[in-house]
């Protein structure tokens, strides 16, 4: 990724362990991510930040809406 940081909004790959998240801002120098399907904000170091290529953004988006829909046939 480049030297800047990324726009609030977009989204990017922590390098460390593969997660995608929505950029949700910067606090003390570290870019902080939120997982696509909501949940607890973690903070990154831009150095390990990469692109998060639309197709893995979709990819992922996918993956939580069958794990929803799956949730719901069973408790349903």
């Amino acid at each position: 990724m480049s030297g800047d940081a990324p726009a609030v909004g977009s989204y990017a790959l922590d390098v460390r362990d593969g997660r995608i998240g929505e950029v949700m801002g910067r606090v003390g120098g570290r870019v902080q991510l939120r997982p696509l399907g909501g949940g607890r904000e973690w903070d990154v170091p831009p150095e390990h930040l990469g692109e998060a290529v639309p197709a893995e953004v979709l990819r992922e988006r996918v993956r939580l809406l069958n794990r929803d829909a799956r949730r719901r046939v069973e408790l349903g």
